[in-house]
């Protein structure tokens, strides 16, 4: 959802001439903080409001782009550029991979606890609201990151395929998360050498790979 809710705020941040990756980090953390609140109220309906925030922010930054009569290259944002990656998206992967350390470093037990017992997390005394605040910060920022070499609508998959293959009879989390960050370092490599070869679009490429990786593991 929260890759879907950066596109209002890099539009925005454009068109008044601020760094995009700072808008789109606040707008996925506003679209992380109205998804809370209102599956909150959804008496069980997580997934519904999730996809209907994600469908409404990204609606709501296709139409920004009109109404505030800016000129951008929206496929690009949504798919990727490989010839848009400079010394400023290194430095922004960097800023994200540091504070996904530093999460990981000073609230991993919290964070596991949340995710296998919100409810029991909270009446323990945890501040769940805070560290999912956190966790979609992190989230945002990794988004942000990806936004010209895969765009922000294709890293859901980059996100998504290689955990599903981590956790696949993964002995421990620890285990799970190592194999789910190299398998996603090898699909990224593998489609952008294929792109090159073959002078194709690596956003979309990697998500053909991760389809067929999640296709492959599912045989």
């Amino acid at each position: 959802m929260i890759s879907h809710s950066v596109v209002p705020g890099i539009v925005l941040a454009l068109a008044i001439g601020v760094d995009p990756s700072l808008g789109g980090v606040l707008s996925g953390l506003v679209g992380a903080v109205v998804a809370e609140r209102l599956a909150s109220k959804s008496n069980g309906h997580n997934e519904a409001v999730i996809n209907t925030v994600l469908a409404g922010t990204l609606g709501l930054g296709v139409l920004l782009i009109p109404l505030l009569e800016i000129r951008i290259d929206l496929e690009s944002i949504l798919f990727g550029d490989l010839l848009a990656v400079g010394a400023d998206e290194l430095i922004r992967t960097l800023i994200a991979a540091v504070a996904l350390l530093l999460l990981l470093r000073t609230s991993y037990q919290k964070l596991v606890y949340i995710g296998l017992d919100p409810e029991g997390a909270s009446a323990s005394g945890l501040n769940v609201s805070s560290l999912r605040l956190a966790l979609g910060l992190v989230t945002a920022l990794v988004v942000v990151s990806s936004m010209a070499a895969v765009g922000v609508i294709l890293v859901i998959g980059l996100l998504s395929a290689p955990t599903i293959f981590g956790l696949s009879q993964a002995p421990s989390l620890h285990s799970a998360m190592v194999r789910s960050a190299l398998f996603g370092l090898l699909l990224s490599f593998f489609g952008f050498f294929l792109a090159i070869a073959f002078n194709l679009s690596p956003g979309p490429l990697i998500g053909v790979l991760c389809l067929f990786s999640l296709l492959l593991a599912r045989n």
